[in-house]
């Protein structure tokens, strides 16, 4: 699903799903010899984890936090464990200060694609010092961030300008598919057998194997947006294994990943549609209309100009993908309206700041990592008519985002790695989790968060009616942060009501003030 990756450190910190990597080898084999006969049949075929040797890490957070850092070698394919390729995992850990010790939580902050090695600091964030009773872990999923191999396709891909996202004649959307059909032609040539293994099931496997590494019966988890689904199919396939678990943004498995993708584009609409009716209520400040109409139009006539002329790097493209963020986090709302307002007076300066801050890479890492997943998790139409169809029907209701998520993922039409089968994602057998989400959360729209209850009979859903920002819990929300530190604390959740409703509320964190 087309999102930044989200960190929570006191305040939003965005790191955008486009970072640092060339790839190089698979290297390293792990040592094999045979499994406990205790363990589980599935785990009886893996080889036995060599011992995470924990060195400084190099990461300055990191380093100030008192993290450990280690590279653990895991098995390329879980079809054939002992084959002896491997790809190697960045992993971090901030071990507990408290007692008695609640165990290892592990992390992921989304993407897919997103690098969680600094996730391991997320333990100060929770309040009353619950976080302190955990050792948090923080890792790099395979082919991203410091994860070895790396995987880079074509570094420049998102550079500005770019075509404009809505097509006016087929010559508009050739280039695109050319242009996304050569993209998913150099990831095949450039990242080799990788491809080939990079699923949400890989990935919940890895964790699998880190809990053996770790040497603990079982873990807690705390997943952001595609986390949360990492999350559900790690429960799924080792229901046993999970302690506590919070998910924050949920992802609706039953969407993964086309679907997804569309649902995204009609909660995009209503957020976005949100922000510009609040910066009309603030046309005193913004000067971009008293309507939200009319800063609609306001936004249509940039948009128009920099289609016809880009300022520099930045045309109608860069254009969609800055202002996109306000659909993610309302804390944007106020910055981001004033670099629109700046540029609907002709100077675009802020607002390309904040493009080459959110969005502009010399790096393609973290795009290929969210393709890689997202691509073969499930299959997508190989026929450009059923994409077209699908966005032009949606684009009718929802034009500020459909074509910029379009063609966000067309290299997946091509994509040189065959997708698979998603995992029946099943939590009758998991013990209680805690799902967060804000009604109007655009990026993982609350339908999926309804929908994960009903799968996860004994979790309960603390909904923020209301509130359009996109995994932000541990983020200043004390109704929010103080649930997840009880829940933390001794496994106390909101009570399950019954329907098909939420379970409890928090109000949102206010709207900003101009």
């Amino acid at each position: 699903m087309r999102r930044p990756v989200v960190l929570v450190t006191g305040v939003v910190v965005l790191v955008v799903v486009l970072v640092a990597g060339v790839l190089t080898g698979l290297v390293i084999t792990a040592k094999e010899t045979a499994r406990p006969s205790a363990a589980p049949s599935v785990e009886a075929t893996w080889p036995t984890p060599a011992p995470i040797r924990w060195t400084d890490c190099t990461e300055a957070s990191l380093r100030t936090a008192g993290a450990e850092c280690a590279m653990v070698a895991v098995p390329l394919d879980w079809s054939a464990p002992r084959d002896g390729r491997t790809v190697r995992l960045a992993v971090s850990r901030v071990r507990h200060t408290a007692s008695p010790s609640a165990g290892v939580m592990l992390t992921n902050p989304g993407g897919p694609g997103g690098s969680g090695l600094t996730l391991s600091t997320l333990g100060t964030k929770v309040p009353d010092g619950v976080g302190a009773r955990y050792d948090w872990i923080g890792f790099d999923p395979r082919g991203v961030g410091s994860s070895r191999p790396r995987l880079s396709c074509d570094p420049g891909y998102a550079n500005g300008p770019r075509p404009a996202y809505t097509p006016t004649s087929q010559a508009s959307v050739d280039a695109w598919l050319e242009r996304s059909e050569a993209y998913a032609t150099a990831c095949g040539e450039k990242n080799g057998a990788l491809l080939e293994h990079d699923t949400t099931r890989d990935s919940a496997n890895d964790m699998e194997y880190l809990r053996i590494a770790l040497g603990v019966p079982r873990i807690s988890y705390f997943g952001y947006s595609y986390g949360t689904y990492l999350g559900q199919v790690y429960a799924t396939l080792y229901p046993s294994r999970v302690s506590r678990m919070v998910l924050d943004s949920t992802v609706d498995p039953s969407r993964v990943w086309y679907g997804a993708n569309l649902d995204q584009d009609l909660a995009f609409q209503t957020t976005i549609e949100r922000w510009f009716a609040w910066l009309a209520s603030h046309d005193d400040v913004y000067r971009l209309g008293a309507t939200q109409q009319a800063v609609q139009a306001s936004y249509d006539r940039l948009s128009a100009k920099l289609r016809a002329q880009p300022d520099g790097r930045f045309g109608a493209a860069e254009l969609t993908d800055t202002l996109v963020y306000a659909g993610y986090f309302q804390s944007l709302w106020s910055g981001l309206g004033d670099a629109f307002a700046q540029a609907a007076t002709g100077d675009t300066a802020a607002l390309q700041q904040y493009w080459r801050g959110l969005n502009e890479t010399t790096d393609d890492n973290g795009y290929v990592g969210y393709l890689a997943v997202e691509c073969t998790d499930a299959p997508w139409p190989g026929e450009w008519s059923v994409w077209a169809a699908d966005a032009k029907r949606v684009d009718g209701r929802a034009p500020f985002e459909t074509w910029a998520n379009t063609w966000f993922n067309a290299p997946c039409r091509t994509w040189p790695a065959k997708a698979g089968v998603p995992v029946d994602v099943d939590g009758s057998k998991v013990a209680p989790i805690l799902l967060i989400d804000e009604t109007l959360d655009a990026a993982t729209p609350f339908s999926g968060s309804l929908a994960v209850r009903k799968l996860f009979p004994k979790a309960s859903l603390l909904a923020e009616p209301g509130g359009t920002s996109h995994a932000d819990s541990l983020n200043g929300n004390s109704c929010v942060d103080d649930t997840i530190a009880r829940y933390l604390e001794d496994g106390s959740l909101p009570a399950r009501k019954a329907g098909d409703g939420p379970d409890a509320t928090c109000a949102p964190l206010p709207v900003p003030s101009p």
